[in-house]
């Protein structure tokens, strides 16, 4: 018998799934609507301002591949590796805090410099 996903791990997968299978409101389903977002511009307050900043990424991406994840009751920790339009590579994680099957805080962590040299080749420099 296989143990069954964590609450929390399930509900990050579902996301997950979600948002890199190109179907973001699907994706919002699983956001709480006071979501807090702690992402490399800055933290994000709701679910609105989460759709502002993460919705256009979905836009560019093209695959995904889930590297690793863990969790438990109540945290999640996904890690993957993207390809998107701009770069061939762009590797992630989010590390979710789940209640009542919503996601009510995230912290998102991924390199931004295969993005900053697309941007700089981009503009010739």
């Amino acid at each position: 018998m296989t143990d069954a996903p964590s609450p929390a791990l399930e509900t990050a997968l579902a996301y997950h799934r979600a948002w890199t299978g190109h179907d973001f409101d699907r994706a919002m389903t699983y956001i709480d609507d006071d979501i807090v977002c702690e992402a490399p511009a800055g933290r994000l307050r709701g679910a609105d301002a989460f759709r502002g900043f993460m919705e256009p990424f979905t836009h560019i991406l093209t695959d995904s591949s889930l590297l690793a994840a863990f969790g438990d009751e109540t945290t999640a920790l996904l890690m993957y590796d993207t390809r998107t339009l701009p770069v061939e590579s762009a590797p992630g994680a989010e590390c979710l805090t789940v209640q009542d099957g919503t996601i009510t805080h995230m912290r998102i962590i991924f390199n931004q410099a295969p993005f900053i040299a697309a941007e700089a080749r981009a503009a010739g420099s």
